[in-house]
């Protein structure tokens, strides 16, 4: 047996097989990224789909994904290569990519508008060796690197990556400790900490998706933007008033069909009061 130490969940991995987030194995009596360079999803998206808005708006990104998660949201939109039974069955079938191909490929859309690399679709942090040597390539070569995450993953593989990605959007997911651990089966302490240091680092927006009856509450909300107003960079100055907030809309998918799409209205209600704490806010998928 070999510990996994990437995230709170600390798994203890027996010879051959693979920790809770499906991408983390022993091998050799040592835990490797079982899905390095396994890519199961390659798209030129609008930097705004991330979604960052205050990063190169208006550019193009190379987004990459793999496959496994973490966390185990019941709604999530990725789920065929994220936790679901289909997405073990993306080891077998996902392409192999050397980080320096993808480097080659990202840098050859230059002509279509692309910046750099956007790690994303999938948990990236669960392999974060392939998105360590990707990025310190891409670096290289003057592209610039993104990270699309849940935010769940210790700081030392936090500051791992840190000198080599330029902006992350990052998965405030609800602010109450019954919403992560019932509902998605995951962290808040861990992903606030995450972001407290995040945003030290590196250009930083949050998403928080609203889901009804679940995290959609004009108190969680006043708590929340509250709490990011307060974030400092790393010079002790208060900047998190000015770190952007997207709320999304809630669609039923996957496990959670058993009620309606957030009402627009109610994110209207949550962008508003978010604004009473932050600069900018976003409302999403209205």
């Amino acid at each position: 047996m070999a510990r996994c130490e990437v995230c709170f969940r600390r798994c203890e991995i027996a010879e051959g097989r693979t920790g809770f987030c499906g991408a983390r194995g022993v091998r050799d009596g040592v835990v490797r990224a079982v899905n390095y360079g396994k890519i199961t999803s390659l798209a030129l998206d609008p930097i705004e789909k991330k979604p960052l808005s205050r990063f190169f708006p208006g550019s193009r990104i190379l987004s990459v994904g793999s496959y496994g998660c973490n966390l185990r949201c019941p709604f999530c939109q990725n789920y065929e290569i994220s936790w679901s039974d289909a997405a073990w069955r993306y080891e077998r079938r996902a392409k192999s990519m050397l980080p320096e191909e993808l480097v080659d490929l990202a840098a050859g859309l230059r002509s279509s508008g692309n910046i750099g690399i956007a790690f994303t679709y999938n948990e990236p942090l669960i392999g974060y060796e392939f998105v360590l040597d990707t990025a310190r390539l891409a670096k290289e070569r003057g592209l610039k690197n993104v990270l699309v995450t849940n935010g769940t993953a210790q700081l030392s593989v936090l500051e791992k990556l840190g000198p080599y990605i330029d902006a992350m959007n990052i998965d405030l997911k609800g602010f109450t400790d019954h919403y992560y651990t019932q509902v998605i089966h995951g962290s808040r302490q861990m992903v606030m900490e995450f972001i407290t240091r995040a945003v030290k680092l590196c250009h930083v927006e949050l998403t928080t998706l609203i889901v009804p009856g679940e995290n959609d509450s004009v108190e969680e909300m006043s708590a929340l933007s509250r709490w990011v107003a307060r974030l400092e960079d790393g010079q002790g100055n208060v900047i998190g008033n000015k770190v952007p907030l997207h709320i999304t809309r809630f669609f039923p998918r996957f496990h959670m069909t058993d009620r309606d799409a957030t009402d627009i209205g109610r994110i209207r209600l949550l962008t508003e009061t978010a604004k009473e704490n932050l600069a900018y806010v976003f409302p999403g998928n209205c």
